[in-house]
């Protein structure tokens, strides 16, 4: 057995240097975090820009609301973010009870 769990712990340390060390995986932090609410008639996103060290943003976000009416709505829009900007509102409606998706939110910086 011992030596099964030699084996099994070189294993497990060959794959996370493999992981590591593939080109496609990249650990950064974000730069831009995100956050919104459906309730009360109205939809609200407010962004912040939370890495100093990062460019400005520019990003899009796609929502799938759900209207009074009953009815689903998708809104969608782009923005650009400078850096220290601070609970941003993005978009803004009305009309909406509840949301029927997290906003999805996608932020490229340009140096």
């Amino acid at each position: 057995m011992p030596d099964e769990d030699l084996m099994m712990n070189w294993l497990k340390i060959a794959t996370v240097a493999a992981l590591l060390g593939w080109p496609g995986i990249a650990l950064a932090r974000e730069a831009v975090s995100c956050g919104g609410a459906a309730m009360l008639g109205g939809a609200q996103l407010n962004c912040s820009h939370v890495e100093p060290q990062a460019p400005p943003q520019f990003c899009t976000f796609s929502w799938a609301l759900h209207t009074s009416a009953g009815d689903q709505k998708i809104v969608e829009g782009t923005f650009m973010l400078p850096p220290g900007a601070s609970n941003v509102t993005v978009y803004q409606g009305s009309g909406f009870d509840s949301a029927l998706s997290d906003p999805i939110v996608i932020c490229r910086g340009n140096k």
